[in-house]
Formats: C-alpha cells, structure tokens, sequence
C-alpha cells in the first residue's frame, strides 16, 4: 500500500476506531452493571480485578502504571473501594506514608460474582472474531502501544 493511501487510512481510522470502541464497552459495562444492580462501576471492578490478579496486593503508583490512570484518579477509586470494604490500605513497613492496597474477603466475593458477567461482556464484545484474530488485533495494538510510548510523557 503506498504510504499516502495508508497515511490516510490510518488518519481516518485508527484513533476514531480506538475511541468509539472504548466509549462503546464503556457504556455497555456501565448500563449492565447499572441493570444487575453492582454496588460498584466498571472501572472500579478493573481496579479490583488488577489487585487481585496480582496477588492480592499492589501499590497504588503500581495500579496506576498497569493502567495508565494518574494518581489522583487511583486514590480517588481506591477510596471509593475502601469506604465499600471491599479492599484495605495496609501502610508499608519501610516507608511512611506509603500504602499497600489489599483485596478484603468482601472484595473477593464481590468479584466472583460480578466476574460472569464481564466474561459474558467480553463474550459479546469478541462474538464473531476468531481466536487468531483476535490475537492477531491484541498484537497490532501492543505494538501500536510500543511505537507511542517513547513519544508520550505519562504522568502517573
């Protein structure tokens, strides 16, 4: 493909594909959530799910890394959390004011059972895109994440 057609493909395309197919699984997340009646949002659960897929306990500068929020937005979720019960901060033995941030027997409970549901959301987001395809896209959007991230200055 010759590299102004592809330009223009990819002008077009690309970051308008990107935006609407989040703002499209963010909505969807949220009306489902909203209809089974979830004590917490999407973004929340991520969080919650991040913590506990991580051994059950993280930093909140390491929750920001895995995704890409900034510091207030994580402390403003893990409040909303915390007031929930559904994790705890336990302060770090070797630095004040540092917190490790750690799932509670409520948070695993309220995980499993919003977790058939967002494996039924994937379900709906991935219907009719076949395993390789669908590796092939988690791919190409690694690597788009790679090429961008030398240009990008994150403040988390």
């Amino acid at each position: 493909m010759p590299e102004k057609t592809r330009n223009n493909l990819l002008n077009k395309r690309v970051g308008a594909m990107l935006t609407a197919t989040g703002f499209m699984f963010r909505m969807m997340s949220l009306q489902i959530f909203a209809e089974k009646g979830f004590e917490i949002t999407p973004e929340q659960y991520l969080i919650l799910s991040i913590i506990m897929d991580s051994g059950g306990e993280l930093y909140q500068r390491q929750i920001s890394e895995i995704t890409y929020k900034d510091r207030p937005n994580v402390t403003r979720i893990i409040n909303i959390l915390e007031n929930l019960g559904l994790i705890k901060r336990i302060e770090d033995v070797n630095k004040r004011k540092v917190f490790k941030v750690e799932v509670t027997q409520k948070g695993i409970e309220t995980r499993k059972k919003i977790q058939p549901t967002m494996y039924k959301l994937r379900a709906i987001t991935t219907q009719n895109i076949s395993e390789a395809d669908l590796e092939f896209s988690l791919k190409i959007l690694e690597q788009m994440q790679m090429n961008m991230f030398d240009h990008v200055k994150l403040h988390i």
